[in-house]
This record gives C-alpha cells, sequence and structure tokens, in this order.
C-alpha cells in the first residue's frame, strides 16, 4: 500500500514558543541532560508497548527484543535516539509533540523570574523532556510509526523550534520512534562516541533496557570494517531498584529518581525496600524537592509506577499511595500480582491495599525522620507540599495522628507568615491550665494575625494557629483534636479560656450586661435579621466590636471559601459582640438621634465584618453612611 502525501504546516502555540526560547537560554549550562531526556522518553515507549502486548503480543511484530539505539552521522552532522517501543499516531504526534500540555502552561510562564538557576529549577517542574533537544540543535526531526498500524501510517514532525513545525505522513517499515538531532555547529562534541557513552553512563546506566551503539572497531589503518553494523549494550540495564541497596550511590538513587520523574532536580529524601513473605514486592520511593505545575489539576493522574515481576504495567498508579501523598514518585515492583492487571482490579485487590498502607507508612517515616534531622530541608518540602498534605487528616484515618505531627503552622507567636509550628511544638509552650488547642481561620494571613478576636489572648499570652489555606477549614473540621487536646475556634460559640479564664472578667461581663442591656438591645432591634444577638464581649480588648459564629455552625471563612468556587454555604446569622469599655460604644449609648444610633450601630457591624475578611453586600452604603458620620463630627467639631 502506498504512502497517500499529507504534508501541512501549522504554528506553534504562543506559549509553546516562549517555553522553547526558555529551554534554549536557561539550560545550555547543562546541555548533557538533553540526552537523559530523550532516552528516558524512549524507554517509557518501550515500557508502555511492553503493557499494551500483554493484551495483545501482535504489537511485537515479530521483533519482541525492546532496545533503545543512538547513531551518529558525522557527515550529515546528526545524533539519532530511536526505539522500537510503541511509536506515536499522527494524531498523538500532534497532541503530544506540536504542543506542549496547556496544564499549568500560563502559570508556569508567569513563574519565571529571568534568574537562569531559578528558571532552570521551574523547567525540570514542568517536564518539557523533548524540547530539551533544542538545547544542542538547531532542527529537530521526528519519525514514528505505532505499534499495530501498518507502514504507511508513518508520521513525519519537523521543526527548528522557531514558530512553526510540519507534519507529513511517510512510510516507516518499523514500529516505534526515531528522534534526529541537527546539531548546531557549536554542539558537534555529541558526535564523539567517548562522549555520548560517558553520559550514557552517567545519567541512564539504570534505565532498565539495552541502551545500544555501535561497536567500535580499532583495527589496523586501512582493515576492512563489517558491512552490517554491530551494536554493543552501553548501560548496565538493570533495574535498579532491584540491586541491594548497599551497591547503589547516592548519585545513582539521584539520576534514577530525575529518569523516573523528569525532574531536573534530586530529590529530596527516598525510601528503599524489599518485602519477603506472604506479599513480596520492592518499593523505591522519592519525595521530590518542588511541587510540579499540575498538582492542583483535578483531570491530571499522580502516582508511581506499577511493575510486575520487573514488567512495566502502568505509569501513574493512584492505588499505590493515598491522594495526599501524590507527590510521592518511584516505582513499585510486584512478584505475585497478576500480568494482565488493570486499573480496575488494583481497586479490589488485598495485596495492592497492603502495599499502599506499608508505602504510606514508609513516605510519613521518611517526613517525621527528615522534621527531626533536617528541619531546614523539611521546611522547604512544607513550601511546596504542605497544603497537600493538610488533605491527609481527612483521608486517612488510621495515621491521623502521625499526619498532625508533621502539620505546620504559623501562630501567633511566630514571626512573618512562614508555617513552621508544629502541635507538638504548641503543646509544649501551652500555659498552665491551658486545655484546649487555640486556632482562628481566616482567607490571608494577615486577616488571621490582626483578627479582634485575638485580642484577649494575646493580652494573656495565649498562642493561637493561624491557618489561611483554603484547605485549613477542611482540615479543622476533620482534626479536631490532637494528643488529647481539643482543638477549638476563637470565632466561635461563647469564648471558653478554662482555667485561663479570669472570674472578675465573667463577673464584669455580666454586670455590664445588667447595666447596658438597653444599649444592647436597641442595636440587636437597630441591625434586625443581620445578627442573632448582640451581647458584651470577652474577647475584646482594643476593637469595638467582632463577629461569632455559633459553636457548631459553618465559620464565616468556610462560607466565603464555598461560595468562591460555586457552591451554596448555609446562611447563618452571626453574632455580634460588643466592646462595651471601647469609648465608640459609650458615644452610642450617649447618642439620643435615632437616625444617627442606626448609622453608628450598622457602621460597627459593617467594620466588624470587614475586620473577619468578609464582604459587604452594600459597599456604596457603607461608604456613604461613614462619611456622613464623618462630616457631623468636622461639623461638630467647629
Amino acid at each position: 500500500m502506498t504512502v497517500e502525501a499529507h504534508k501541512e504546516t501549522l504554528e506553534f502555540k504562543a506559549e509553546v514558543s516562549q517555553v522553547l526560547d526558555l529551554v534554549i537560554r536557561s539550560l545550555y549550562s547543562n546541555k548533557e541532560i538533553f540526552l537523559r531526556e530523550l532516552v528516558s522518553n524512549a524507554s517509557d515507549a518501550a515500557e508502555k508497548l511492553r503493557f499494551e502486548a500483554l493484551s495483545d503480543d501482535g504489537l511485537y511484530e515479530g521483533d519482541p527484543q525492546l532496545r533503545i539505539r543512538i547513531e551518529v552521522d558525522r557527515e550529515a552532522g546528526t545524533l539519532t535516539v530511536s526505539d522500537n517501543g510503541i511509536g506515536l499516531s499522527r494524531q498523538e504526534v500532534t497532541e503530544t509533540i506540536g504542543s506542549i500540555a496547556s496544564s499549568g502552561t500560563r502559570r508556569f510562564l508567569e513563574n519565571l523570574s529571568g534568574d537562569q538557576t531559578r528558571d532552570s529549577n521551574l523547567i525540570g517542574q514542568f517536564g518539557v523532556g523533548f524540547y530539551s533537544a533544542y538545547i544542542v540543535a538547531d532542527r529537530v526531526t521526528l519519525i514514528s510509526r505505532r505499534a499495530g498500524l501498518g507502514p504507511e501510517h508513518g508520521v513525519c514532525w519537523e521543526s527548528d523550534g522557531r514558530g512553526s513545525y510540519t507534519l507529513e505522513t511517510v512510510e516507516k517499515a518499523s514500529r516505534g520512534t526515531d528522534v534526529i538531532l541537527h546539531l548546531k555547529e557549536d554542539e558537534k562534541e555529541f558526535l564523539d562516541s567517548w562522549r555520548l557513552r560517558a553520559i550514557i553512563a552517567k545519567f541512564s546506566d539504570h534505565v532498565a533496557l539495552p541502551v545500544e551503539m555501535r561497536k567500535e572497531h580499532y583495527g589496523e589503518e586501512g582493515e576492512e570494517q563489517p558491512e552490517t553494523p554491530e551494536y554493543e549494550q552501553v548501560n548496565r540495564g538493570t533495574a535498579l531498584w532491584m540491586r541491594n541497596k548497599s551497591e547503589i550511590s547516592e548519585e545513582e538513587y539521584h539520576d534514577f529518581y530525575k529518569h523516573v520523574a523528569h525532574d531536573f532536580e534530586a530529590p529530596l529524601a527516598y525510601s528503599h525496600n524489599r518485602v519477603e513473605g506472604t506479599n513480596e514486592y520492592t518499593s523505591l520511593l522519592f519525595v521530590p524537592k518542588r511541587a510540579p505545575f499540575d498538582m492542583w489539576d483535578r483531570e491530571q493522574k499522580h502516582g508511581v509506577k506499577l511493575y510486575v515481576r520487573r514488567v512495566f504495567i502502568m505509569d501513574e498508579v493512584d492505588k499505590l499511595t493515598p491522594h495526599y501523598l501524590r507527590f510521592v514518585k518511584g516505582v513499585v515492583d510486584a512478584d505475585d500480582l497478576p500480568l494482565n492487571v488493570s486499573r480496575e482490579i488494583l481497586q479490589h485487590n488485598r495485596k495492592i491495599d497492603t502495599i499502599r498502607q506499608a508505602n504510606t507508612k514508609r513516605v510519613l517515616g521518611v517526613l517525621e525522620a527528615m522534621a527531626r534531622d533536617e528541619p531546614e530541608n523539611y521546611g522547604a518540602f512544607w513550601d511546596e507540599f504542605g497544603r497537600v498534605l493538610k488533605e491527609g487528616p481527612a483521608e486517612d484515618f488510621a495515621n491521623k495522628e502521625r499526619i498532625a505531627g508533621l502539620l505546620r503552622f504559623a501562630t501567633t507567636a511566630s514571626e512573618g507568615d512562614a508555617q513552621r509550628e508544629s502541635l507538638d511544638g504548641y503543646i509544649e509552650r501551652m500555659q498552665e491550665g491551658q486545655e484546649k488547642i487555640y486556632f482562628i481561620t481566616a482567607d490571608s494571613p494577615a486577616a488571621a494575625r490582626h483578627s479582634p478576636h485575638l485580642e484577649v489572648f494575646r493580652k494573656k499570652g495565649v498562642e493561637v494557629l493561624l491557618l489561611s489555606d483554603r484547605v485549613d477549614e477542611w482540615l479543622v473540621s476533620h482534626l479536631t483534636e490532637y494528643k488529647g487536646k481539643t482543638l477549638q475556634s476563637v470565632t466561635k460559640g461563647d469564648l471558653d479560656l478554662g482555667e485561663l479564664a479570669d472570674a472578675e472578667d465573667q463577673a464584669a461581663k455580666e454586670k455590664a450586661e445588667e447595666e447596658h442591656g438597653s444599649l444592647l438591645e436597641q442595636m440587636k432591634q437597630t441591625l434586625g435579621e443581620q445578627v442573632e444577638t448582640v451581647r458584651a464581649s470577652t474577647r475584646l480588648v482594643d476593637s469595638p466590636a467582632c463577629l461569632v459564629v455559633g459553636e457548631h455552625d459553618m465559620s464565616a471563612n468556610l462560607a466565603r471559601v464555598l461560595k468562591s468556587v460555586g457552591q451554596d454555604a448555609p446562611e447563618t446569622k452571626p453574632t455580634l459582640e460588643v466592646n462595651l469599655e471601647h469609648p465608640l460604644l459609650k458615644r452610642l449609648e450617649a447618642e439620643t438621634d435615632d437616625e444617627r444610633f442606626a448609622e453608628l450601630a450598622m457602621v460597627l457591624f459593617d467594620q466588624a465584618q470587614l475586620a473577619e475578611g468578609g464582604q459587604l453586600e452594600d459597599p456604596a452604603a457603607f461608604v456613604g453612611r461613614l462619611n456622613k458620620l464623618m462630616l457631623n463630627m468636622m461639623v461638630s467639631g467647629g
């Protein structure tokens, strides 16, 4: 069957051109990375074929020996990385090569700083392995055919990386992919065999697939060379995770992580374990240094690679780790799972559940050791993955206490907004007689730290956790106690300081409510259905008023979070607490003009809403009332 000519020239998306330009500029100091990335991609393609061939061995097309080959053509100035893996169809080339995955692309570009070292790390997070070819090449040609399709279904993609690419239907006899790099004039060092072999030994020695190059012949001058090229394996080609831990260097672990995670940086930590007995498997799990850009993308799969007896089964298996540990990368190689295991089978497999539980405990153990022995590294980990880990107490009841011990917070006793304080540290600093762990949730660190609800706690020197991440509301709704200490919101219900409360304060509050009962009642009537009631406060020291919801009501901050994502939140009427010692309340009580009383009461209510990060239903009315009061004050002062 002949090939029907079908060639088209297409434009890169603007974001792709920006990324390509950045790759070329920012990674020039570490050029060798391109070969690691291309070999890694070729390895993935071979593993995917091996998996698909489990149900259709015809995909091997009579050639079951999977391998990667690297060829150089000194005359043409090209370097070719070939594999006989799964290959790509024309549609797949368009989707995976002609464009960069849209997820996070704009955020990626917005995070670029112009600092080459930092931007290089960002590229590693984003994962643009194929495009690293343009570090050394001024033109790249990709020829591929998907396994199972006829030779006439080959596709050729080519681009100089400057804004457009061509796509053409070609004939390709063998399955798999050839990536041909037309090297720049000043990059011809990568045509030297010894140079390439050194790079492969450095970065790809652990790839569990033969990486082959032509065998070098060093005979006498004029000696006839073999007509048929002979190839030799230039990497070790053994699954690193199956080797003895004592035989593996730190650098090998780091290189393997970069291969399996397509990352440019070394991991923060790792755990390598071999389990024997009724359920035999090996796990090699890594904690990355930085979060990928698709960490919060609901459509993106996350997880580790699953192998069965060194045969790749599937990528990103989310059943091998809980969702709150989705940042973990690595491999699990099981000895006693069926080779035809599918995602559906994984959902109902007890052995997978056992592996998942063990993986969870190992990762938590690694994090606990890091938090204890390497606090600076743990701080870096927390800044990247802390919000993900906060999902843990709701998801993993069995490990709730261990996860809670790993959580970090900003508190009223810490400086700045960095979350570095543990619950254990908080408990150690608790005052004598303090029985609860107090916290406040708000939509920003500043709103939490400057909330009027904290005034009495500052006065008494009681530390309060400052929670401003969106996930914090979800966290505290499931983490209600830790090591016997109840977590208590300072914005809900009656203030309960336990033994820390002063009997004199409570007595003064009750006396004030008796003496100023008419003021509180008048304010309640003025505010009407906007409040549940108005009462004297023991929370306030400097501020005139604050809003409090019932002990079992939804917090105002959670209601705002739900509304911001388009969900309904139940309407709850807050209680307005007032500081009867404040000059504004005394001025309000002395007011005889009902209209001015109402305006001042409304201003106090609106201010209380704003102080806790709320939004006013009618901001213009608030501004109008405030301006009117200010003018009256100016006239009175005149």
